[in-house]
C-alpha cells in the first residue's frame, strides 16, 4: 500500500515536471515567434491621419492638326475630318465652338465624320489626356454647307454632347446625355455601341436632352456611332468614345467588396526543445523512483531496529 501510493505520487510529480517544461517551452519560444511575426497594425493607426494621393501630370503640349477638309471649300454633310495628333490622346472636333464628335488618336492620326450646320462652319480640334486635361487648339478650317434642299422641311437636325468621352466600370451602366435640336419629331435613334452587338433603336418624341445608356461586359475603349432621323427623313450623326474600365466580362462575376480581416498568428511550438523535455521525463522518473525506494528502505530499517528487543 505504501509503495503504490509512493509510485503514484512519483508519476504525478513526473507528469507535473513534463507539463511545466512544455508550458515553459511554449511561453519562451512561442513568445519569440510572436515577436518575430507581430500582428498587423490596423491602417490607419489610431490617432493618425490618412492622406489620399492624386496622380498629376502636365497637360498635353502638342495639339492636333486638321488636314482634311481644306479651308474655304463647300461641302456636304456629314463631312470627314482627318488630321495628325499625338498617339493615345482623345481628339474632340468642334464646329462653331460646339463639340460634334470625338475619336481616339491611333498611329499619330485621326479621322471621323461630323455633321455640319447650314452656312459657315469653323472646324477645330482639341486633344485631351486621360485626366481630361486639354492640349492646344488646332488650326481652324472654315467650310461652307448650303442646305437649300432641306428648306422645305425647316431647320436641320443638330446632335451634340458636352462629353466626347464617358467611362464606367465594365458591368455597370454607362449613361450619356445628348442634346438634340432642330428637325421635326418624332425622332428615331440608331446607336451602335461598338461592342459587336446589334444597334440599339430608340425613339424620341421631342427635341431636347436625350439620355442614352449601355452596359459593357468587357473592359476596353469603344467607338460609339449615333444616327438620328426625324419624321421628314432629315438625319444627323455623332461619333463618341466610351471607356469600360476593369476586367469584368460575361463569364466572370462582378468584383465583390474586399473584406479586410485581421489574422492572429498562433505561436509556433519549437519541437526540438519539447522532445528534449519529454525525453528527460524518463530519467527524471527513474531517479525519483530510485530515490523514493532508498528512502523507503531506510525507513523500514529504522522501524525494524526500533522493534528489535534491546539486550
Amino acid at each position: 500500500m505504501i509503495r503504490y501510493f509512493t509510485l503514484s505520487n512519483q508519476w504525478a510529480r513526473s507528469i507535473l515536471v513534463g507539463v511545466c517544461l512544455l508550458a515553459l517551452n511554449v511561453f519562451v519560444y512561442g513568445g519569440q515567434v510572436s515577436a518575430l511575426n507581430p500582428l498587423p497594425t490596423p491602417n490607419p493607426k489610431p490617432g493618425s491621419y490618412g492622406l489620399q494621393a492624386t496622380k498629376t501630370q502636365a497637360p498635353p503640349t502638342q495639339g492636333a492638326t486638321i488636314t482634311t477638309p481644306g479651308g474655304g471649300a463647300t461641302s456636304t454633310s456629314p463631312v470627314t475630318v482627318s488630321g495628325i495628333c499625338p498617339t493615345g490622346l482623345l481628339v474632340q472636333v468642334y464646329n462653331n465652338g460646339v463639340m460634334v464628335g470625338a475619336v481616339m488618336c491611333a498611329g499619330g492620326s485621326f479621322s471621323l465624320q461630323v455633321s455640319l450646320f447650314s452656312g459657315t462652319n469653323e472646324l477645330s480640334a482639341i486633344v485631351y489626356d486621360d485626366l481630361g486635361q486639354a492640349g492646344p487648339v488646332s488650326n481652324i478650317v472654315t467650310i461652307t454647307y448650303n442646305a437649300t434642299n432641306f428648306t422645305a422641311f425647316g431647320t436641320l437636325i443638330t446632335l451634340t454632347s458636352s462629353y466626347g468621352r464617358r467611362s464606367a466600370a465594365a458591368g455597370d451602366v454607362l449613361t450619356w446625355p445628348l442634346q438634340l435640336t432642330g428637325g421635326t419629331g418624332p425622332y428615331a435613334f440608331s446607336i451602335d455601341w461598338g461592342d459587336g452587338g446589334k444597334p440599339e433603336l430608340k425613339s424620341q418624341a421631342l427635341a431636347g436632352v436625350v439620355n442614352i445608356s449601355h452596359t459593357y461586359k468587357k473592359a476596353g475603349i469603344y467607338t460609339v456611332n449615333i444616327t438620328v432621323t426625324d419624321v421628314n427623313g432629315v438625319s444627323a450623326f455623332l461619333q463618341l468614345v466610351a471607356v469600360a474600365s476593369g476586367q469584368v466580362d460575361g463569364t466572370q462575376e462582378q468584383p465583390k467588396e474586399e473584406v479586410k480581416t485581421q489574422v492572429v498568428e498562433k505561436p509556433t511550438i519549437m519541437w526540438v526543445p519539447t522532445a528534449i523535455g519529454i525525453a528527460l521525463l524518463i530519467p527524471s522518473y527513474w531517479l525519483g523512483r530510485r530515490s523514493q525506494m532508498v528512502s523507503i528502505r531506510h525507513k523500514m530499517m529504522r522501524e525494524r531496529d526500533d522493534v528489535k528487543p534491546k539486550k
